[in-house]
């Protein structure tokens, strides 16, 4: 097991900020993860499991516990017949391509997200119009360092929602059952939904992706646009004018300038609309 004292968050984020971890735990093993489990229960110490960062607001300030990451140690992807299991740290987007060489579709939605199995099943990530939980059948998981596996039903899925994150679960894997499909179509779907993501996302810039949560009734894009907030600016972050639902750190940015321009659009189109947009970033650490 790596472990790495007082490790800056910006290196692991893909907004490009954040302060220190007082430690960030690289385990190899599921036994080394249960035991950085077994260790913060007795302790006390809070425990933060990440995947890539692509959903992760950490404050300049850093956090006060443990960090613990679930990355290449835990990507293996294995399949049998149209059962397809990955564990936490695999790529969406390695998930979605080992589907599409296995002639197994139902994917293709969530293979431009760029995050992990683990992360993408506890917050339900999803994108034009699919959601990860579309072909999950069972999600494994350690609850207070044991391991369960949850069938579908009872991980309570909902919009950018899941069980895991009204409890101390840490998802180690996941099983997918996925229709058959042609891999030529399906790659020729995956090309043309990255060249429709490269057309109207600021891919170029750190982010988070979609900033916000999608309000019922509403595009939180388009209420921030008709907002007149496109390109507005705080320090360093600024909201894209390409896509306004991002929220970009486009110039060297700290992560506070981010928190102060969530909290002004936020302010701002509630202002103006009667809409309150709910983050999809997980913000960690204080804020001012």
């Amino acid at each position: 097991m790596i472990v790495l004292e007082n490790e800056l968050m910006k290196n692991h984020t893909t907004f490009r900020v954040g302060g220190p971890a007082r430690r960030y735990m690289i385990p190899e093993t599921l036994g080394d993860v249960q035991k950085v489990i077994f260790l913060c229960q007795e302790s006390g110490e809070p425990l933060y499991v990440v995947g890539n960062g692509s959903n992760l607001l950490v404050s300049d300030s850093g956090i006060d516990g443990t960090v613990m990451e679930l990355g290449d140690h835990f990507a293996k992807i294995t399949r049998e017949d149209n059962l397809v299991y990955a564990e936490a740290g695999a790529r969406l987007s390695q998930l979605a391509g080992f589907a599409m060489r296995n002639s197994l579709a139902g994917l293709v939605p969530v293979s431009g997200i760029p995050g992990t199995v683990g992360g993408a099943v506890v917050m339900n990530a999803g994108a034009y119009d699919g959601e990860i939980s579309d072909y999950l059948e069972y999600a494994d998981v350690l609850t207070g360092g044991e391991l369960v596996r949850y069938e579908k039903k009872d991980m309570h899925f909902s919009y950018r929602h899941s069980a895991a994150m009204e409890q101390s679960m840490v998802v180690v894997g996941a099983g997918f059952l996925l229709p058959d499909g042609d891999p030529a179509a399906i790659a020729d779907e995956m090309k043309a939904l990255a060249g429709r993501r490269r057309e109207k996302q600021p891919l170029e810039y750190p982010s988070a992706g979609s900033t916000f949560k999608r309000p019922e009734g509403h595009f939180a894009g388009k209420l921030i646009m008709d907002a007149g907030l496109a390109g507005f600016r705080i320090g360093g972050a600024c909201v894209s004018e390409k896509h306004c639902g991002f929220i970009l750190n486009q110039f060297d940015g700290t992560a506070q300038d981010v928190y102060d321009l969530i909290i002004h659009v936020q302010k701002t189109v509630m202002e103006k609309f009667g809409v309150l947009l709910e983050p999809e970033v997980r913000i960690l650490g204080e804020f001012n």
